[in-house]
């Protein structure tokens, strides 16, 4: 028995959809100067370049070397003999970026519970170590600034914005500075709460040909809200439309 028009009309539609999608991929890809891919080589950007960077997931402790903390990339600290995990991602540079990590694949608990961000060879840029999880609780929202001089990386650090996103009895306050879920209520240890790990992700200084990087400054518009939570409820939303269309 064949389609009627309307489901006809639906399969366009979605079809359309996906074409779009894969021409602004094209697009997007065409816009990238820069062709170093490793979070562990140096590269020089400007705006609307893709930029590898990683997270590096282990124990506070392995990321140092005689109370010195290194480049997860500085063979010396050894952290895949550590049951370290790592995590890439290329975002592209001065736009503010949703970076999400499945809980339902990945146990920080058991990777360490704490995490490092780091890019780069000469200047070894690396953020401060950040707790993400222990066996009480974890930390879902995190928000993290790329600052560039002249397009190089100068450094990584990490921005707290309080505990006014927490709400209803699911979350708890951590130093007065970021709202926590108790580890027991997530789906990984059996509860019903997905924690997935979210992080913000903004650039400052300047590109390679010194423009001016300023999507930190709009997250100061936008801390008031989680945005992995205006992104869950968007993923939820396209996700039903699209179970109406098929």
């Amino acid at each position: 028995m064949g389609m009627d028009e309307g489901a006809i009309k639906k399969k366009a539609i979605v079809t359309q959809m996906i074409v779009v999608i894969m021409m602004k991929m094209f697009v997007a890809d065409a816009a990238d100067t820069n062709d170093v891919f490793s979070p562990c080589l140096d590269a020089k950007v400007q705006k609307s370049d893709g930029f590898t960077f990683g997270l590096a997931f282990s124990t506070k402790e392995s990321f140092f070397l005689d109370q010195t903390q290194l480049s997860p990339c500085d063979r010396r600290l050894a952290l895949s003999g550590k049951g370290a995990q790592l995590s890439v991602f290329r975002p592209k540079v001065d736009e503010i970026s949703l970076l999400t990590i499945n809980s339902s694949t990945f146990d920080p608990v058991m990777a360490g519970g704490f995490m490092v961000a780091f890019a780069g060879q000469k200047y070894a840029a690396r953020s401060l170590p950040i707790m993400v999880a222990d066996n009480t609780n974890t930390i879902t929202s995190f928000t993290l600034v790329l600052e560039f001089q002249q397009g190089t990386l100068q450094n990584l650090y990490w921005k707290n914005f309080g505990c006014d996103a927490c709400s209803g009895d699911s979350f708890v306050c951590l130093n007065n500075q970021d709202c926590a879920v108790p580890t027991s209520k997530c789906k990984s240890k059996g509860g019903n709460i997905e924690c997935n790990i979210g992080i913000q992700l903004t650039f400052s200084g300047t590109d390679k040909n010194l423009n001016a990087l300023n999507s930190w400054y709009e997250v100061g518009k936008l801390r008031q809200y989680s945005l992995y939570g205006l992104y869950s409820d968007l993923r939820d939303s396209v996700a039903g439309e699209y179970g109406k269309l098929i």
